[in-house]
């Protein structure tokens, strides 16, 4: 989920509960996690819940609750409303997002950062594999965040933890690839409305086991939490209740024996979803340990192969996934703008060597 209004600080004297730990999955298999929490009273008139939390945040303006709602970042005993669902009392009222609230200092860290591009509203970055993005649950350092504080530590007007800034959108961490950054409340408000209504350009680069058939395609299926693994997410019928509607398009760039290089082009932006989409159609991408494609699953079954397997392993030490291209409308000139970063050495090495051994058996195959 891309929240394209974060702005909720500053409550009134009729405190929330707050916490960072807490953690809901929603119906749709979102994983949120609660910034704020309100108990309407016992004595609660019918109010709409876009005035009642108005009246609750003092610097949140009603456009900007209203927004989060659309969102689907307002959720009412556990289930996600419009801004005009109406509070009744006892009413457990909550504000989620899909990363924790930063309730420890921000420590700024010099992280090296890739910077693609940079003006004054906005900053597009090359994320290494491994880099986590957000802070939280054993992770409050060495994240993409704390390189961003310390990018932005001389600038006054920059405050890494304040959520009307930064990061609009997230990849996983052994995900690389192009990540968009806000420097204002208004960019960030605008970038997220982009990702929210899927007007963002994706492109990814991935290394799938097997070879899809057809070599180019489309993958429609709703993306929900698993039922039998709570850290995995699973493709549901599109068009059913659970899971959120997701379209992965897919191209064949390379065809090299036991695996593919293929480009994902994502219509929808789901946790996981290229991973996901991909399994679904049974080519799951190249070392993906959480959805089994990090044990050997095409190619003959000898020792030298083995070996060979195991060294891209080692080579490419995470996923095979790429988020290669970016492309949005610049937030205040109206500009479209679209970058591009090379895949990185991991795995162009893993792709090289696995074109050495498809170049090698089809030359034995013309004896």
């Amino acid at each position: 989920m891309t929240d394209p209004d974060s702005s909720f600080d500053s409550p009134d004297s009729r405190e929330p509960e707050e916490s960072s730990d807490i953690i809901i999955i929603d119906d749709n298999g979102r994983e949120l996690f609660e910034h704020f929490r309100f108990v309407a009273d016992k004595g609660q008139a019918l109010l709409r819940v876009d005035k009642f939390l108005t009246e609750r945040l003092q610097k949140s303006s009603r456009n900007r609750i209203q927004q989060a709602a659309q969102a689907g970042c307002i959720i009412v005993n556990g289930k996600a409303v419009k801004s005009n669902y109406r509070v009744k009392p006892l009413d457990v009222v909550q504000i989620v997002m899909d990363r924790p609230r930063y309730d420890f200092e921000i420590i700024a860290q010099d992280i090296p950062l890739d910077i693609v591009y940079e003006d004054e509203y906005l900053l597009v970055v090359n994320k290494p594999p491994g880099l986590v993005v957000h802070p939280g649950h054993g992770n409050y350092s060495g994240t993409l965040v704390n390189a961003l504080a310390w990018h932005f530590k001389d600038n006054p007007d920059y405050d890494v933890a304040d959520p009307r800034m930064g990061l609009v959108h997230r990849i996983d961490k052994d995900t690389s690839g192009l990540l968009v950054v806000a420097k204002t409340p208004d960019a960030k408000t605008h970038l997220g409305r982009q990702f929210f209504d899927k007007t963002t350009k994706r492109e990814y680069v991935a290394v799938v086991w097997g070879r899809p058939e057809p070599a180019d395609g489309r993958i429609e299926g709703n993306i929900g939490r698993s039922l039998r693994d709570r850290l995995q997410m699973d493709v549901f019928p599109a068009g059913s209740e659970y899971g959120k509607h997701a379209v992965t398009h897919y191209r064949t760039i390379e065809a090299l024996g036991p695996v593919t290089v293929v480009k994902c082009i994502l219509e929808t932006g789901r946790t996981h979803q290229i991973r996901v989409h991909m399994k679904h159609i049974g080519h799951p991408l190249f070392n993906d340990s959480r959805y089994g494609g990090d044990r050997i699953l095409r190619g003959v079954t000898s020792a030298t192969y083995k070996t060979f397997v195991e060294k891209n392993f080692q080579i490419c030490p995470r996923q095979a996934l790429h988020a290669r291209t970016l492309g949005f409308v610049h937030p205040q000139s109206g500009e479209e703008m679209f970058f591009t970063c090379p895949v990185p050495a991991d795995m162009t090495a893993m792709i090289e060597r696995w074109r050495q051994l498809s170049d090698a058996a089809d030359a034995a195959g013309k004896r």
